[in-house]
């Protein structure tokens, strides 16, 4: 790929700002018109310690800006704990967001394996607010959001929260296992909980289609935001880049738990990644991956994202590093081709985050370029073994 590391973060390193990370524009400078979200800070940490850890040169400090800003700024509550979503641009949200928090804890893990300052501390902090405010044991899952002070909870669950509340739970299991195994193999637990229901049970029922939108009770809601269907956390419909993440966490989550996998985490990784692939690509006669499809696999929302793209050369390459097989490869290197012909910016950096499906610059769902966090995940993630989290397997090819 002519993707590199290095580039990509030079370009995001321009995202600093005093509360974190901002959200950057098509130039590559930060959008004065746009709030400092707690999501964009809390993946940038996670992308420059990742940079860290392969000795890419100033991701250290910027990494340890972000930790500093996650635990001390204006993002974090420390009246009522956890972070708000959002300040600043007269656009505050003190919403206390699963989804936002999961970061938090990615964040702090990442910083913790990168040895960042503050890192262990930020993780700590992070993951006793995602145990004792988000987490349901009753259920197995995460609940979705709170107001500030935690009196109200969202009358809405969500599989995106949990998808991420995996990741970042096994990235804290990889963090804390040399010091804590116990609390190590406990996350693992709840990992695989969350995604047996998901994966297992709703979505392998559903012959690999993801359900992504539930009532309180984790009844699904198929025709939820059918109104909205290019919402850009809430899509209507089969979201395909979310069944390439699972997949690909599936076999992270086989990894972390070695003998103790269940076999179907592999069956259902297979079952995730093809379906997204045959279904997904050139799904209305243009190459690439539409951003949603219905529940007959027709598209609804034809733009391309950038981020699809990115987590099914991730996965395809995850799944390469499991079964050795050539299709995986062959589908990684097509997929890596789309990406530097269509999405790369060789003019100002990165890649752009959206395209029409004739391979035009598009802004329905996102404008400009807010972040790295997959892109920098893509490119760590070949050719290096497969741990529970990104920055377990960076370490373990040093």
């Amino acid at each position: 790929m002519r993707t590199q590391l290095g580039p990509l973060l030079s370009f995001a390193a321009a995202s600093r700002v005093p509360e974190g990370f901002g959200y950057l524009g098509d130039d590559g400078q930060v959008l004065a018109d746009k709030p400092v979200e707690t999501w964009i800070s809390a993946r940038m940490t996670h992308v420059f310690g990742l940079g860290a850890l392969v000795g890419e040169p100033g991701a250290e400090e910027l990494a340890a800006h972000g930790v500093a800003a996650l635990r001390e700024g204006t993002l974090h509550d420390a009246e009522h704990g956890g972070w708000r979503s959002a300040v600043g641009a007269g656009a505050d949200d003190d919403t206390k967001a699963a989804y936002v928090h999961a970061f938090v804890v990615l964040a702090g893990s990442t910083a913790t394996v990168a040895g960042i300052a503050g890192g262990r501390a930020l993780l700590e902090e992070a993951l006793e607010v995602w145990e004792q405010r988000f987490w349901d044991d009753d259920e197995g899952l995460a609940v979705e959001s709170f107001d500030r002070t935690w009196a109200t909870s969202e009358a809405y669950r969500g599989a995106n929260a949990n998808m991420h509340g995996v990741e970042s739970t096994l990235a804290a299991a990889d963090a804390l296992a040399p010091t804590d195994p116990g609390t190590a193999a406990r996350l693992r637990t709840r990992a695989l909980r969350a995604t047996e229901r998901i994966v297992h049970q709703w979505t392998r029922e559903r012959d690999w289609r993801l359900p992504e939108h539930f009532t309180p009770s984790w009844e699904p809601l198929p025709e939820f935001n059918r109104d909205r269907p290019a919402d850009p956390f809430r899509p209507y419909g089969v979201t395909v880049g979310h069944q390439f993440e699972w997949a690909r966490l599936c076999l992270h989550l086989a990894a972390a738990l070695g003998e103790d996998a269940p076999g179907w985490l592999h069956t259902d990784a297979d079952g995730l990644f093809l379906a997204a692939a045959e279904r997904g690509w050139a799904a209305d006669g243009h190459e690439g991956f539409p951003y949603t499809l219905d529940w007959d696999d027709r598209p609804v929302v034809a733009a391309r994202m950038h981020w699809v793209v990115t987590e099914a050369i991730a996965a395809a390459a995850v799944r390469h590093a499991v079964l050795g097989d050539p299709q995986s490869l062959a589908l990684q290197q097509r997929w890596e081709e789309l990406g530097d012909r269509l999405f790369l910016d060789p003019a100002v950096g990165s890649w752009h985050h959206e395209l029409t499906p004739e391979g035009a610059v598009g802004s329905g769902t996102w404008a400009g370029k807010p972040d790295a966090y997959h892109l920098a995940q893509m490119l760590l993630l070949p050719g290096r073994p497969v741990r529970g989290s990104v920055a377990a397997a960076v370490l373990a090819s040093r």
